[in-house]
């Protein structure tokens, strides 16, 4: 029997330049979709904790909206954010979209949430995921100071927060209330180690 991800490799051995959509589905010129689950346009079958098939310093571009929050923080998340930098090039651009807890948490205390039992349920399920299929639990939360110190620590610098990427027709750009509810932050990996 193959092995697929033996495949992506040798597929991926000698690539540059690469743009990669973790966790998307929306297909696009030039980008390459990376997904946990076997959808129509999924290129790359895996989780963003093992990018393996792509060689070190092969992408120009990271993408990923709403997929970092479905990581534990202990474990999985360094190891995504490891893989990230370590798959980009040195000024590497990551642009990252993730619900924003400190807006959700604003809209959940709103005396027109706290009266409407259905409404607060709603930002709930933003806060803690659809949990509609087995990988859409929510297992950390974000604001903008605990992403930026988490991607500090893994070597990625000159962090810019984003109203639109204008890039992908996704979660990014959802609203509730009138009002945005994603951290959209873009981000450069830096030239050397990151600090430990």
């Amino acid at each position: 029997m193959d092995d697929p991800k033996a495949a992506s490799t040798d597929r991926f051995a000698n690539a540059k330049r690469l743009q990669l959509h973790l966790g998307g589905w929306e297909v696009k010129e030039g980008w390459i979709i990376v997904n946990v689950e076997d959808r129509e346009g999924v290129d790359v079958r895996s989780t963003v904790t093992d990018l393996s098939m792509f060689p070190d310093g092969s992408a120009v571009e990271i993408y990923a909206s709403h997929v970092y929050e479905h990581l534990g923080y202990q474990d999985e998340l360094p190891k995504a954010f490891e893989e990230a930098r370590r798959v980009l090039m040195p000024g590497g651009r990551l642009r990252i979209s993730v619900p924003d807890m400190e807006v959700l948490c604003e809209l959940f205390l709103h005396p027109m949430a706290r009266a409407n039992a259905n409404e607060q349920f709603k930002i709930m399920r933003m806060m803690m995921g659809g949990q509609v299929e087995p990988f859409d639990f929510h297992k950390v939360g974000f604001s903008q100071n605990i992403l930026t110190a988490l991607l500090m620590r893994h070597g990625f610098k000159d962090f810019r927060r984003m109203d639109d990427f204008r890039l992908f027709e996704d979660t990014s750009k959802l609203r509730f209330a009138g009002r945005p509810i994603s951290l959209n932050l873009q981000c450069i990996r830096g030239a050397d180690a990151p600090a430990k």
